[in-house]
């Protein structure tokens, strides 16, 4: 069964929800409808009283919920109750909310527009583009965001290609990578960025953006050529790879006298470019 984690956004609240591509359905955080419907300050505790009072009622559609691992707030993947479309629909019926008939409305273009990107990935991009454009990102950086995807997608595929497994060795490929050309692994330069959950590379500036794709190409590049076997092998390629991308970041920051590296991260540079009407060098990164 492969998942896919993903945040959906209704009404600028946060969603946890998974797509399953086996059974092609989306399996939504429960404690997280339960928040949007109710607005309780402790959606966890109104889903624990629901849900035993639903138990005593006997329905057990609602009740029966899957538990998937989800992004908590403390950036670690956490099991918590997930429901499917139709056990969402039938909780939406449990809880007396003015927003269920928008809410059930949403659900039903989420799930219809996921099957549709199956068939048509360019709707993918399309949606992504429209995201970001809405979130405030400039067109720059979403170009060079979109290209960052398809180039990061090719090395996975290479990986996936010899053999690598997702949850094994991906992150540490991946940290060695960001070690070799930034001199941080992917915690410690979210760290670096103030970040906590949120994605590193939706936090990166232009210019940072460009050393990571270089890296991750220049890594699939070497791979294709070097036919690496054993994951010993992986992990050399990688360093080659974000050496190429370290060789360009000093070559870069040797011309310019300026660092590459930036702690700025998304939320304080579009914070500055709401606040400001004129144009600078650091609004235009992100």
């Amino acid at each position: 069964m492969t998942k896919h984690n993903q945040i959906q956004l209704f009404e600028e609240k946060k969603v946890r929800a998974v797509w399953d591509d086996v059974e092609e359905k989306w399996y939504f955080s429960v404690v997280d409808v339960v928040e949007i419907l109710t607005e309780s300050p402790n959606p966890r505790n109104y889903w624990k009283v629901l849900k035993h009072r639903l138990k005593k009622e006997g329905n057990e559609t609602v009740t029966n919920c899957n538990q998937l691992k989800l992004l908590a707030e403390d950036g670690k993947m956490r099991k918590t109750d997930v429901a499917d479309t139709e056990q969402v629909f039938r909780l939406i019926q449990s809880i007396p909310s003015s927003k269920a008939e928008p809410f059930k409305q949403w659900m039903s273009e989420i799930a219809s527009f996921r099957i549709d990107q199956m068939q048509d990935p360019e709707l993918g991009i399309q949606q992504a583009l429209a995201d970001y454009k809405r979130l405030g990102y400039s067109d720059n950086w979403i170009n060079q965001r979109l290209k960052s995807i398809e180039i990061r997608k090719d090395l996975t595929d290479e990986w996936k290609r010899r053999g690598l497994k997702e949850n094994l060795h991906f992150a540490t490929l991946t940290d060695i990578i960001y070690h070799t050309w930034s001199g941080m692994t992917a915690r410690e330069y979210k760290q670096f960025k103030g970040l906590k959950k949120e994605n590193l590379r939706d936090n990166m500036t232009n210019r940072e953006l460009v050393m990571n794709m270089l890296a991750e190409l220049s890594t699939k590049e070497i791979s294709e050529s070097q036919n690496p076997e054993t994951f010993g092998d992986h992990i050399e390629v990688a360093k080659q790879g974000g050496e190429v991308a370290l060789n360009a970041r000093l070559e870069l920051e040797s011309k310019t006298g300026k660092p590459v590296i930036s702690p700025l991260n998304a939320k304080k540079v579009l914070e500055q470019k709401h606040n400001e009407s004129e144009t600078t060098e650091i609004s235009t990164e992100i």
